[in-house]
């Protein structure tokens, strides 16, 4: 079936495939453009770009768990005016869609960072990534907070006016992902990134201390798949018109497939790409054929398809 329909739309931003890199597991596409063409996948999701320049969190960064890794980057990256000078110009030449991820510390450095990219030319949306600490507010997290979610959301809204799709990222970390979720669609956001990582920590046995320099990290990779299949399923419930691009823990065209069930619109991957550079391929393909075998005439009639009732 070579003519199947495997697009999908994320607010008013239309892609071929659903399956997309995720922010910060591919940088601004280059490594993995070595493996293959990005113009084959849905979009490249740039890691998160901050106003300034970042060196980021202390070293180490990064440990190994079961099932999974942890990191604590801490958003390093070449902040805005380096990264609209080379990196998308680099992406729109590869005629790649291009999600420029951004990510601040206050609710006017995502209106600034806002204002910046949305003229710049070849951007299918916007990700905003509120699961930063807010440094306004004792560094609790934008992400696990109502009214700091929503007021990030409405700014960004309010600076870019309404031609470029805003998908605000949320974290699993909260009681009532639902409510974060629809407070932010109130606010102006088109579609919905779930899950961020979930916050972990590991204990080094040889110094008896946190083994990460920043303490805690964000746990990726197979571990947590099973928490985003809910997140996915429990919004999707609560708003089953909003877009959700789903991730966490994708690293075969099953895995994706589960994620699309549970009601997202596209699937974004991360940590697999780390072991195996071909994987955002290889899912989009195995995803592809999954779909056509199980009597789908289309992505989108798959896209929620495990909320019917058995009798439908």
């Amino acid at each position: 079936m070579s003519n199947f329909d495997f697009s999908t739309t994320l607010g008013n931003a239309f892609f071929n495939t659903p399956v997309f890199t995720a922010s910060g597991c591919a940088s601004s596409g280059k490594e993995l453009a070595q493996f293959f063409p990005l113009k084959d996948i849905g979009a490249v999701v740039t890691k998160s770009v901050m106003n300034k320049p970042r060196y980021g969190r202390p070293t180490p960064r990064m440990a190994e768990t079961p099932s999974g890794m942890l990191n604590s980057i801490g958003l390093q990256g070449p902040g805005i005016e380096a990264f609209l000078a080379k990196d998308i110009p680099w992406l729109v030449e590869q005629n790649s869609r291009v999600i420029i991820s951004i990510a601040g510390e206050t609710v006017e450095e995502y209106a600034t960072l806002a204002r910046k990219v949305r003229s710049v030319p070849g951007i299918s949306a916007i990700e905003v990534n509120i699961s930063c600490p807010n440094v306004e507010n004792r560094g609790l997290v934008f992400a696990c907070d109502p009214d700091s979610s929503r007021r990030v959301i409405d700014g960004v809204r309010k600076t870019i006016g309404g031609e470029i799709p805003i998908i605000a990222k949320l974290s699993p970390d909260v009681t009532n992902l639902p409510s974060i979720a629809q407070g932010v669609v109130e606010s102006g956001a088109d579609a919905l990134a779930l899950i961020n990582t979930v916050l972990g920590m590991v204990i080094n046995l040889e110094t008896m201390r946190p083994h990460l320099g920043g303490k805690t990290g964000g746990l990726s990779g197979p571990a947590i798949k099973p928490v985003a299949v809910r997140a996915i399923y429990q919004v999707h419930a609560a708003m089953p018109d909003v877009p959700i691009l789903g991730m966490g823990g994708v690293s075969s065209g099953r895995d994706a497939l589960e994620l699309i069930l549970a009601g997202a619109s596209g699937v974004s991957v991360g940590t697999a790409s780390f072991g195996n550079p071909h994987a955002v391929i290889e899912i989009q393909r195995e995803l592809r054929e999954l779909l056509i075998a199980k009597g789908f005439p289309t992505l989108k009639s798959a896209i929620g398809y495990a909320h019917r009732e058995a009798s439908e």
